[in-house]
């Protein structure tokens, strides 16, 4: 019963009562990632593209999805990474929750956060000015 009302009341738990109906009318499920987030397609936008979503596992972070699955998501690529032997290039990060407004933050040096004194400055750095 508490989950009919989180979804009948929230957005970011998970999927609403209108995205479920959606998902049951016209989704097709295309694969799941490794942190359990659910991929569909199904039905037609207005530009003619097939609609594509994610139900995430958890809360609803955008930035939650992977590297594969973002391409597929935003018409990038049209071919799953569930169809495809996807790897990630050397340079692309793992996934890290959005820590801000958490203790976990990151706080530079000389912020109002972090008692550590600023950097000085070397002088290296000549400002941009308009006209140069």
């Amino acid at each position: 019963m508490k989950n009919f009302f989180l979804q009948f009341f929230t957005w970011w738990n998970g999927q609403t009562l209108g995205t479920r109906f959606w998902t049951w009318r016209t989704g097709t499920k295309v694969g799941e990632d490794e942190m359990g987030n659910v991929y569909y397609e199904g039905g037609k936008d207005v530009d003619g593209y097939t609609r594509r979503w994610v139900i995430y596992a958890g809360e609803a972070e955008g930035s939650a999805v992977g590297s594969g699955w973002h391409g597929w998501l935003h018409h990038r690529v049209d071919t799953p990474p569930s169809k495809e032997d996807y790897k990630p290039y050397d340079w692309q990060k793992a996934h890290q929750p959005n820590l801000t407004g958490t203790p976990a933050a990151y706080r530079p040096k000389g912020s109002m956060l972090n008692p550590e004194p600023r950097p000085e400055v070397t002088g290296d750095y000549d400002a941009w000015t308009p006209g140069n």
